[in-house]
């Protein structure tokens, strides 16, 4: 296919699967609304139905073993997601204020799947392996979320851990309900939502495959077409969607959303189909992306507990160390043999600066 042909392709498939990826999210929180589910369960099936394209370009390129580019779509894309939506949303609205609960419960399970992430790139542990521990802790916080007070109330926990949970699911469903308020659903959005997921898989496909293609064409290594060419594009609604809601001061749902659409990425565009087809042998590019997935989450979620919420500040930081770290990899991508200073250094250097600023803070009298 010539390379115009393949450039409409692309283009094509990108958007028709945004678009369609947005009509699914409308449609299934519409469902959703009509079974009765919670606002926490509602924002966790509205992150997943956004994360279809990204979802399927990774499955796409993994089952045709183009490993770097599949693991590429799902970590840059979760290191996307913190720079556009918390980063780039918190420049916009100035400050963010966030539940510190909230901050806390989401966070450990953020924090869980990105080290999960990791080692299983890393060739630590198997890709089925890594999928069982992120599932251990997965299941057990969508549970949480859709659990009732009264079913919180009686779950096999001391009596402060069970008030705690109830307070953080309660402040999250606060701050989800500010950003999701589906009219109740009917047959039509099941068929309607059908026919979207349909849609989004197959325009995702063609998507992935037009962009692999282009780049073998004008040799642009892997892990630039999966970490960040269709990492980006694939994210580009949830951030479009999170700038909007910045701007309007109702991005308090935007650590949930961020931090939840993460977890799925990860869930069911790399460890699922890397437990069935493999992950092949540990690419040091896909390594390096994990790292910074890693480093990136915790330093946003420091700051956003020690600020109670995301100061613009703090998305001038989160943001200027995504650009550090498209430097790092595309550095690696076009050496031939990256010393460890291209690798390890500019990290090195956003985690200093990171600390330096916590700390600064901490010294400030109240």
């Amino acid at each position: 296919m010539p390379v115009a042909a393949n450039l409409l392709a692309f283009l094509a498939g990108a958007a028709v699967s945004l678009s369609a990826a947005y009509l699914l999210v409308t449609r299934l929180e519409r469902i959703g609304e009509w079974l009765g589910l919670s606002e926490g369960l509602l924002g966790v099936l509205a992150a997943l139905a956004a994360d279809g394209p990204e979802i399927t370009a990774a499955v796409t390129a993994l089952a045709t073993h183009q490993n770097q580019v599949g693991a590429g779509v799902v970590i840059g894309s979760n290191v996307f997601n913190l720079a556009a939506l918390l980063g780039l949303g918190a420049v916009v609205a100035g400050f963010i204020a966030l539940h510190r609960r909230v901050i806390l419960l989401g966070g450990a399970v953020g924090v869980w799947v990105a080290v999960a992430c990791l080692v299983t790139v890393l060739g630590v542990i198997p890709a089925a392996a890594g999928l069982a521990v992120v599932l251990a802790a997965l299941i057990p916080y969508v549970i949480v979320l859709g659990a009732s007070r009264a079913r919180l109330a009686r779950m096999p926990l001391p009596p402060g851990w069970r008030e705690w949970l109830a307070a953080a699911v309660s402040e999250e469903e606060a701050e989800l309900s500010e950003v999701i308020h589906p009219p109740h659903g009917r047959g039509k959005d099941v068929a309607l939502a059908a026919a979207a997921l349909v849609v989004v898989v197959a325009a995702s496909v063609t998507m992935e495959r037009a962009a692999t293609t282009l780049g073998t064409h004008f040799g642009i290594p892997d892990i630039i077409i999966g970490g960040v060419v269709l990492a980006a594009v694939t994210s580009l609604p949830n951030s479009v969607a999170a700038v909007y809601l910045a701007a309007r001061g109702r991005g308090a749902a935007m650590l949930s959303t961020t931090l939840n659409s993460n977890a799925l990425n990860v869930t069911a565009g790399l460890l699922l189909p890397a437990a069935i087809v493999g992950l092949g042998p540990p690419s040091g590019e896909s390594g390096l992306i994990a790292v910074w997935y890693v480093a990136l989450t915790v330093i946003a979620l420091a700051f956003a507990y020690r600020d109670s919420g995301m100061s613009r500040a703090s998305g001038v930081l989160i943001i200027g160390a995504y650009v550090v770290f498209l430097g790092a990899v595309l550095t690696v991508a076009h050496s031939a043999e990256p010393g460890l200073g291209a690798t390890i250094v500019p990290l090195v250097i956003v985690v200093a600066c990171s600390g330096a600023g916590l700390a600064r803070r901490r010294r400030r009298p109240r």
